[in-house]
């Protein structure tokens, strides 16, 4: 059978509005969730629970550490050291990638300034667990708040599994919610009787999760909000059509509504891989969900690679393969992309499985001003000011200022300084 996936010229092509929406009909039953939880607390979350098959009123909501860890025991050992090793490169990564913030301590008149590095206090991870739990998630959401030193982490996951309990535990999180969906959000955006409220939740999710998320931004922090899966592969004459081809697939698998894109500067190229899609596809046992999403992209073809680089930066893609044999110098000029995986041997699937950076990035064009979670997500770069004496211009220039504002009080306030 043929692939749904279509050649099109460049200048043909229509990015439309990739903006991140959410149907008002989800926006109205998710409110009436999150309102029922944050008004009724647990009784308002078993409802939930109960009609989704979550947790029988006789089973608690909150899974503790002591068992987190006893679920190792019930996994196949071989995993488990592959979970281990899996976080233990996510954790190096975050832990460089800290390294690179530091605390700062400058002069300014009349002392000193600077900032802290302060963690957030008790972060929220949601890791789905829809068509396939994803032991990945509960990695690249946890990890990074552990690397960070967050006092508390806790990870919802709906039913979860002996596998996503023992992942919990390897990764560090304290206690599993075992509920999902918009009222696992507003659970831990408001907390309940066992649960303190969060201070920040992150993590991919359904249309349900993420309405939650916009829901409770503000009362909480939120990392994002995660829309369908993108991938943008950039291709020149030197680029092998099977691999591209097995890339576009493993996208595209994800869901039916994944976006994959082929743009290239290689009219046969792009023949070729329209021909290796649909031979791998009936090779493929998720290849019914893949057909179905092929036709979200296509495969763009270029007249330069300047006009293949136009496309992507229009295009703001969550994941960008560059199979170019410029790709190093391709990246740099790159402005919109949520992670570029540069070169034939970078597949976007090693950052999916923890070669080191997060999976969890910025969907629906939102690279264009936001980045993935990673580390910096879970600290605060909190300032302070120590001043020994208030050098008299800058009294008068705060005293000013509070005149040409209308306030008077912080006017008064400056001029108490002077001459201290």
């Amino acid at each position: 059978m043929s692939s749904p996936f279509k050649i099109i010229k460049a200048e043909s092509f229509q990015p439309g509005d990739p903006t991140a929406s959410l149907d008002p009909e989800t926006m109205s039953a998710a409110e009436a969730i999150v309102a029922e939880v944050r008004n009724d607390g647990e009784v308002g979350i078993r409802v939930y629970a109960n009609k989704f098959g979550e947790r029988t009123d006789d089973q608690p909501l909150l899974i503790e550490k002591d068992e987190l860890k006893a679920a190792i025991g019930r996994i196949d050992p071989a995993d488990i050291e592959l979970l281990r090793r899996v976080a233990k490169r996510i954790g190096d990564f975050a832990k460089a990638q800290l390294d690179c913030l530091s605390a700062l301590e400058t002069e300014v008149p009349g002392g000193m300034a600077g900032h802290t590095i302060e963690p957030i206090e008790h972060v929220g991870c949601y890791a789905p667990a829809g068509r396939y739990a994803l032991p990945s998630t509960v990695m690249m959401t946890v990890v990074p708040a552990v690397v960070a030193e967050c006092d508390k982490i806790t990870l919802a996951t709906p039913n979860p599994s002996d596998l996503m309990l023992a992942t919990a535990a390897i990764a560090g999180a304290d206690q599993v919610l075992a509920i999902g969906g918009a009222h696992a959000i507003a659970a831990m955006a408001y907390g309940f009787t066992d649960l303190r409220r969060c201070d920040l939740i992150v993590g991919p999710g359904n249309r349900w999760v993420t309405a939650a998320k916009k829901i409770v931004s503000g009362d909480c922090g939120i990392d994002m909000l995660a829309g369908p899966s993108e991938l943008v592969l950039v291709a020149d004459e030197t680029a092998d059509p099977e691999t591209i081809a097995a890339d576009l697939l493993a996208q595209a698998e994800h869901d039916v509504d994944a976006r994959p894109f082929l743009v290239t500067t290689s009219q046969s190229v792009a023949q070729q891989v329209v021909a290796a899609l649909s031979s791998q596809l009936d090779q493929l046992p998720t290849g019914e969900t893949a057909r179905e999403s092929l036709a979200n992209g296509a495969a763009i073809v270029a007249e330069s690679m300047e006009d293949a680089v136009a496309v992507c930066d229009a295009l703001a893609p969550e994941h960008l393969e560059l199979h170019c044999e410029e790709a190093e110098t391709i990246a740099q000029v790159i402005r919109n992309a949520g992670c570029i995986f540069i070169g034939h041997q970078s597949a976007e699937v090693f950052g999916d499985y923890g070669a080191g950076p997060n999976h969890t990035l910025p969907t629906a064009g939102t690279s264009r001003f936001s980045a993935g979670l990673n580390v910096f997500t879970y600290v605060r770069v909190r300032t302070w000011l120590k001043l020994d004496s208030a050098p008299q211009s800058l009294v008068d220039d705060t005293a000013r200022l509070a005149e040409l504002e209308g306030l008077i009080g912080h006017q008064r306030a400056a001029l108490k300084r002077a001459g201290s």
